[in-house]
């Protein structure tokens, strides 16, 4: 097997809906397109939190994956979330999203783990299960430390040093853990690629990933690249100045009641690019009312992020 490489950024895109709350192909295909344009993507993940996937009919998702792939023509890989629960049914999800042309699999816990949380050994078979079955190259997926679906961290070498498993995207939010795990799980495997998911939380962990796996890829995939690359350059001073640069924007996507309000905001400002028209969302999501779509908007123009057409003209 040759891992995908997710070295760079892997924007998790929105999914977008026509104004009668249908998947509107041609807007997908559109966001897609622009953003494996940018050298430092990586790959696109779909279908998950940031993309509505749980929202889609599976008919649905299976479409918006061939749509996906049509549009990046083999430039980066397509990577679809797996949510389903219990193992043979998720295994069997896979299975579909690789015949409709998935190259990799972003692992969901159970959802019934983030309230009862989970038997040891379940989230390891979950994972194995989905590779042996459908072959997607899997990313272990750490969700926040407040959740009881956060893997401890035999849980999460289990599955690390798994065949078929090439990545982590973590979300831990608890810096204690996140700066004992993350050495850990690269002793373990040191070609596991650790991708950092913090969208809020940026700056404290560009120095130790390979990456970024995040729905922020959406609305500023530039400034991102960038910081990556600081990150890896070990260059804190240039980090620092991305960081506080897209800090009006974090907190106008990020620091709101709801991490879900962030999905609405990020297609608000996909609206604000002029990437989409408009930024119909599915229940149970809501807009957000003017007030904030303002206070989106005047955040993307306090960091000088332009319109995608703009920065066209200017070249």
């Amino acid at each position: 097997m040759q891992p995908m490489d997710l070295r760079g950024l892997s924007p998790a895109p929105v999914t977008a809906f026509t104004r009668g709350g249908e998947v509107d192909h041609k807007a997908n295909a559109k966001i897609a397109k622009w953003l494996v344009s940018m050298e430092g993507v990586k790959s696109l993940v779909i279908l998950g939190h940031a993309g509505e996937g749980t929202f889609l009919t599976e008919e649905e998702r299976l479409a918006l994956i061939r749509t996906y792939v049509e549009a990046v023509d083999g430039a980066v890989p397509i990577i679809a979330g797996i949510t389903g629960e219990g193992t043979k049914v998720a295994a069997e999800e896979a299975k579909k999203c690789k015949a409709a042309g998935a190259a990799g699999a972003l692992v969901y816990p159970n959802h019934g783990w983030l309230r009862f949380g989970f038997q040891k050994g379940a989230p390891e078979d979950r994972y194995k299960a989905i590779w042996q079955e459908s072959g997607l190259q899997c990313i272990l997926f750490q969700y926040p430390d407040a959740t009881k679906a956060s893997y401890d961290l035999d849980t999460q070498l289990a599955i690390a040093t798994q065949e078929g498993v090439v990545a982590t995207k973590n979300g831990v939010r608890n810096m204690k853990r996140w700066y004992v795990e993350i050495p850990e799980l690269k002793k373990a495997n040191p070609n596991l690629q650790i991708l950092s998911c913090h969208d809020e939380w940026l700056l404290p962990t560009m120095f130790d990933v390979d990456g970024l796996l995040v729905g922020y890829g959406n609305i500023a995939p530039e400034l991102l690249i960038e910081l990556i690359k600081a990150g890896k350059a070990q260059n804190y001073p240039e980090a620092r100045k991305i960081f506080e640069r897209l800090l009006p924007v974090t907190r106008a996507v990020y620091h709101r009641g709801s991490h879900m309000e962030g999905t609405v905001a990020l297609k608000l400002g996909l609206v604000h690019r002029g990437i989409l028209d408009q930024a119909t969302v599915r229940e149970p999501l809501k807009n957000l009312g003017e007030k904030a779509e303002a206070e989106i908007f005047a955040a993307f123009d306090t960091a000088g992020i332009r319109r995608v057409d703009q920065l066209l003209a200017a070249e």
